[in-house]
């Protein structure tokens, strides 16, 4: 299928992707953050995975309950097969968190760790994706393309871990005035 056949329902599925790139580009460094803000080396982690969970229930949970109310949708019409699969896809979405949280307290950089992340996920999403709904003409009908983005998207995460900015120098030590022997210490009475 040409690509222009991929893509459907205008551009407002490219805004909400984007909002989600965003989101989730910054999820990983203000999670190592809330981590270390804990001040708690050994637990720090779990206590900002406990906070992780509350704002999902608050945007996962409240959220959708509220939009399902004002498009006044009964509940009882969610079906057995939708919950489990929802359930697990939640499930496996949770594992993946709190193993960020795991990886950097492990002592992962957020650079190096989400950069392995977002770059190995649409990997596996596209392997998972085309071995479970395999394209109509075979495997033979994959263009060598898909393979190359398969390859270059696992090389850019590598390529950005290794190759990532050097971090930003210390401030240079303040050097004390030097005081004539004899003479009072500034700030002394």
């Amino acid at each position: 299928m040409p690509p222009e056949q991929s893509i459907s329902g205008g551009s407002s599925w490219l805004l909400y992707a984007l909002l989600t790139v965003a989101s989730w580009g910054l999820y990983g460094a203000f999670l190592h953050t809330g981590q270390l803000a804990m001040k708690d080396p050994e637990n720090g982690r779990y206590k900002a995975f406990l906070l992780v969970g509350v704002a999902y229930f608050l945007t996962a949970v409240l959220a959708p309950l509220a939009v399902l109310w004002f498009n006044k949708v009964e509940l009882k019409s969610i079906t057995q097969p939708g919950m489990l699969w929802s359930l697990f896809a939640g499930i496996v979405g949770a594992l993946g968190a709190f193993c960020v949280l795991l990886s950097l307290g492990a002592g992962g950089k957020p650079i190096f760790v989400m950069s392995v992340v977002f770059a190995g996920a649409p990997v596996v999403n596209a392997l998972y994706s085309i071995v479970t709904h395999p394209p109509d003409g075979g495997w033979s009908s994959v263009k060598p393309q898909f393979w190359l983005g398969i390859v270059l998207a696992a090389s850019g995460g590598a390529l950005v871990s290794l190759y990532k900015p050097p971090p930003p120098k210390a401030p240079a030590a303040q050097i004390a005035p030097s005081v004539p022997s004899g003479a009072p210490a500034p700030g002394a009475s």
